[in-house]
């Protein structure tokens, strides 16, 4: 077998074989058709992440390699961590850093334009791309790759600190830095989106899951 096995519609997302990401990833070891089931559970996440950042079509092959990459190199992931999102979304990220030229370049088209074929993926109101996201797309590009995945993980993958840390492979601190950094730098450049700059919570006991969403306005969902 050269890659992940199809999505089965009766995979149930492993749980008939014991339940979470972790257990799955070692079951499929001896059994690799229930890497299927990791699939079931990630893929139209990573997928929704990926059009964000490079459009529908890119997306499809993000994905695809993403859960090839995942497959082949499964056996060399670490089951303490019981959840797969990070290093699915680190390898997606790692894809999608591949292609950052093309990611810049269509951000500055629709900062300058208002129009760009990716932005039609951001948001389900095409009404909203000439008010928001024309703006942002251009506080976006002009940031450095390291601050917008981490940025971006957090306003769009929905992932905690500690999350993105795991997925990029960096200390915690990085992530706390590269996120202060961004969010200084766009809302430098943009004054209308408050959410989408907030400040980290004061508390540095708050919840991963808190974390995720302090970046995540209506118009990203």
């Amino acid at each position: 077998m050269t890659g992940p096995p199809p999505a089965r519609p009766d995979a149930e997302h492993g749980a008939e074989h014991g339940g979470d990401d972790a257990d799955v990833i070692a079951q499929s070891l001896d059994e690799p058709e229930l890497f299927a089931g990791l699939y079931d559970r990630h893929a139209p996440d990573i997928h929704r992440y990926a059009a964000r950042r490079l459009g529908e079509g890119a997306a499809d092959d993000i994905t695809a390699e993403t859960f090839l990459i995942a497959f082949r190199t499964r056996d060399r992931y670490d089951t303490a961590h019981r959840l797969a999102r990070p290093w699915l979304y680190g390898i997606a990220a790692n894809l999608i850093g591949k292609h950052r030229r093309t990611e810049v370049r269509a951000l500055k088209a629709l900062a300058r334009t208002g129009h760009d074929p990716v932005a039609a993926s951001w948001s389900d109101r095409s009404d909203d791309r000439l008010a928001v996201q024309a703006p942002l797309a251009g506080a976006l590009a002009a940031l450095s790759p390291g601050d917008r995945h981490v940025l971006l993980l957090v306003a769009w993958a929905d992932l905690g600190y500690q999350e993105v840390a795991e997925a990029l492979r960096i200390p915690l601190g990085t992530v706390r830095s590269r996120l202060n950094r961004a969010r200084r730098k766009v809302r430098a450049s943009l004054s209308t989106d408050p959410a989408f700059t907030a400040e980290p919570s004061a508390s540095p006991a708050s919840t991963a899951s808190a974390a995720g969403k302090e970046l995540n306005p209506s118009w990203t969902k």
